[in-house]
């Protein structure tokens, strides 16, 4: 199954790079591509992606590197971790399959996040051939992340849609700020993690384009001219969206490490396991719970 999806990743990004070896900034197209640029159909981005860019990316992105850590160390010294009995039942959650397909999504944001900001925040590293070495692992990471984005959309889509239970969920935060065991109303899947799949998967597919066409930058892309949108216009959009995009993605990483290691105590180990503990289920997910005792599986 893998190695399909490999064989997939591999000749969609070779097709893009075939497309890339036929200018469309430097050949013909070059004349039209700069008397296009900003006239009637234009995206007319040009001022707005260097106000961003020069402005305010780079604050924002610091504001979230070391804002939402912070506001989650203070959560831990005021409130704590949640920590359930290992000594009931132990419900089997992930399947082994599963858990292949997040360790693999996992790796991947693992590098990707770290060298994106690396090349975000280029010129505080010196440039030169660190921040050139980090762009490639960047680009090789993205062919990780294919390999597992498209099976990890299916195999748990059918869970990720919106329910009564998740506007419940967020009205109280998911019972994260207080000490209390009270029943938390979610599914198997409660509305942080839906947030977070979506981001991750439609989000990360997103980030997938927009990337490549950063990376490659000069290709054919006959849709453009259709539109009669100019190369430069269409890469500095995938820039705007790509930035925005990573910041929230960097936020709910954040927050996704946290409640898997420190908020929930061992929770991380249903990752590797398959298996959450009973009264984590019954207190957390407390609908998925009920659903579980009705078919008599508890």
């Amino acid at each position: 199954m893998k190695i399909k999806y490999i064989i997939i990743a591999l000749i969609a990004l070779s097709s893009l790079a075939f497309g890339a070896s036929e200018s469309v900034v430097w050949s013909d197209n070059l004349i039209d591509n700069i008397l296009g640029y900003d006239k009637k159909g234009s995206l007319h981005l040009g001022q707005y992606f260097t106000i961003l860019q020069s402005t305010y990316f780079k604050p924002l992105f610091l504001g979230v590197l070391f804002g939402v850590p912070a506001v989650f160390v203070v959560h831990y010294l005021v409130i704590g971790p949640m920590i359930f009995s290992h000594d009931r039942k132990k419900i089997y959650v992930f399947t082994l399959f599963h858990r292949v397909i997040h360790t693999i999504a996992g790796i991947s944001f693992i590098l990707l996040i770290p060298t994106g900001l690396i090349m975000m925040f280029g010129s505080t590293f010196g440039g030169g051939e660190f921040v050139r070495v980090n762009k490639e692992i960047h680009a090789i990471s993205t062919l990780l992340f294919i390999v597992s984005i498209v099976p990890m959309f299916f195999m748990w889509l059918r869970w990720m849609f919106l329910h009564w239970d998740d506007i419940k969920w967020l009205m109280i935060v998911g019972g994260y700020l207080n000490k209390d065991k009270k029943p938390v109303p979610a599914g198997r899947f409660n509305a942080g993690q839906k947030t977070w799949y979506w981001l991750a998967t439609l989000g990360g597919f997103l980030m997938i384009v927009t990337g490549v066409a950063m990376y490659f930058q000069d290709f054919r892309f006959e849709i453009l001219n259709t539109y009669h949108i100019s190369q430069i216009d269409f890469l500095r959009a995938s820039a705007i969206v790509h930035n925005v995009l990573g910041l929230a993605i960097l936020a709910l990483f954040f927050v996704h490490i946290y409640m898997a290691v420190f908020a929930i105590k061992g929770a991380i180990h249903s990752m590797i396991s398959g298996y959450k503990e009973e009264e984590e289920v019954e207190v957390l997910h407390s609908s998925y719970y009920r659903e579980l005792k009705e078919k008599g599986e508890v």
